[in-house]
């Protein structure tokens, strides 16, 4: 990459995380934001997006439509903002790093048939923490897959009130990690009621929803006789915001394909 700043445009930017994403931007010398886009109908539209963030001017109003100076979107929205990031970078041929969640099936497959054809950085969680906790998840599993007792999985995640999906897509991820690392079939979402003993294929979710939790996950490998439990947690929002803008300065040199965060921390 060169020694020129990255044209940055972000997605959802007047969310909280999208103005974590433009004062830490703007505190970076290897981005210059140039676009903050938001919904059209946002209260938020023509207002200095970096007083929004709560730091100086920085001549970028929220916005509707993005500007011709874009090198990098980073979406950091909802549905809608994340299907119109996509269609703007593919038309544009611009590099993606789609860090909103909660996606439907449809947008997945757009993100999959973008990638043939643009640089999209695409994961879960713009945690670097937590993809790391990943690799190390992977690891255990591969361990651990035939342990003489047998090994039972759970996956515990706690989050704020406002998160509207469950469990997370980090959760999930995680439990698809051991899947494949130890071959179980069947994910149990919480368990109630009178529901016998414990599947040998089973991982089991647990979503708590509390205060504003900005994010925690533990990854329980349970053995008779001995546990290991892997904890990854936020204590602010900024670690996503610096994972996305660790992805975006990634991808912004990379030809067509879809990467995820282990490719941005060299774990691939």
């Amino acid at each position: 990459m060169s020694n020129q700043p990255v044209n940055l445009a972000i997605s959802g930017a007047a969310g909280r995380m999208g103005k974590r994403l433009i004062a830490l931007a703007h505190e970076d010398d290897a981005f210059k934001i140039t676009a903050a886009v938001e919904s059209t109908d946002h209260p938020s539209i023509g207002l200095d997006a970096g007083l929004q963030a709560g730091i100086e001017t920085i001549d970028v109003a929220f916005t509707g439509d993005y500007p011709a100076e874009v090198d990098v979107v980073i979406d950091f929205s909802h549905s809608q903002g994340a299907a119109a990031a996509v269609s703007y970078c593919l038309s544009h041929n611009k590099p993606l790093v789609m860090a909103t969640t909660g996606l439907d099936v449809s947008i997945i497959e757009e993100i999959h048939n973008a990638a043939e054809q643009i640089a999209v950085v695409w994961a879960p969680s713009m945690s670097l923490a937590v993809n790391l906790t990943m690799k190390l998840v992977e690891t255990a599993g591969q361990a651990l897959k035939d342990h003489v007792t047998g090994v039972d999985v759970e996956i515990i995640e706690k989050h704020h009130r406002f998160k509207a999906d469950a469990p997370s897509g980090t959760a999930l991820k995680f439990g698809e990690i051991v899947a494949q690392a130890m071959g179980q079939t069947h994910h149990q979402h919480g368990r109630e009621g009178l529901v016998g003993e414990r599947p040998k294929n089973e991982i089991g979710y647990h979503a708590v929803r509390t205060g504003d939790n900005p994010g925690a996950h533990t990854i329980h490998f349970g053995m008779l006789g001995e546990a290991i439990e892997l904890n990854v947690s936020a204590s602010n929002r900024d670690c996503y915001a610096i994972g996305a803008l660790a992805a975006a300065k990634f991808v912004a040199s990379k030809p067509p394909g879809l990467y995820n965060m282990f490719d941005v921390l060299g774990l691939s």
